[in-house]
């Protein structure tokens, strides 16, 4: 059984937490995150330190106990520290080029893919001569981080042959070995 929402959060310096009924609003120095929390949940803050409680022991409650936990440790650590993504592009030709919020993928289709990324995420497109071209996100928000992350990989996922596509830095891919010719 997992203990996760049992675990007490402790709020770094320099971020604000405040909890009015079932909104948990985090604000700190990279910007600011609110979550609404499920109403058998409740929260409370006590010298610094989050804690959440749960109103029975069933697997319901369980279950959006350390999902709330979790959710609001992330905004905590958003806040503070921020997160960061890092994307590799595999192959030959493709390239990206960031302009503002707005990234300019080319992962060999007939025209290039232009993708407005929200003002919460920073982007900057890498290329180095003798590397793959990386993608690199960051953000104050994990949840937004994450899905814009898994958009840009979706548009050419890594196929498990030559191992061409748009990967996550450190990402192991399966693969397969080819078709070997017969032997008579």
């Amino acid at each position: 059984m997992s203990r996760i929402g049992k675990a007490p959060i402790t709020v770094p310096a320099g971020v604000e937490v405040s909890i009015n009924d079932t909104l948990v609003k985090v604000k700190g120095k990279l910007g600011e995150l609110q979550q609404e929390l499920h109403p058998d949940i409740t929260a409370k803050l006590e010298d610094g330190v989050l804690s959440f409680e749960r109103p029975s022991d069933g697997k319901a409650h369980r279950e959006l106990h350390g999902l709330y936990r979790s959710l609001c440790n992330n905004m905590i650590e958003g806040v503070a520290n921020g997160f960061k993504k890092e994307l590799e592009l595999i192959g030959v030709g493709y390239r990206a080029a960031s302009q503002g919020q707005m990234l300019e993928i080319s992962v060999g289709y007939s025209h290039n893919i232009m993708l407005q990324l929200p003002n919460e995420i920073t982007v900057e497109a890498i290329s180095e001569k003798g590397k793959a071209p990386k993608i690199v996100l960051t953000s104050h928000d994990k949840q937004l981080l994450g899905m814009v992350a898994a958009k840009i990989r979706s548009f050419r996922k890594p196929e498990p042959y030559k191992g061409k596509g748009i990967k996550f830095v450190g990402e192991q891919i399966r693969r397969k070995a080819g078709k070997s010719a017969s032997k008579k």
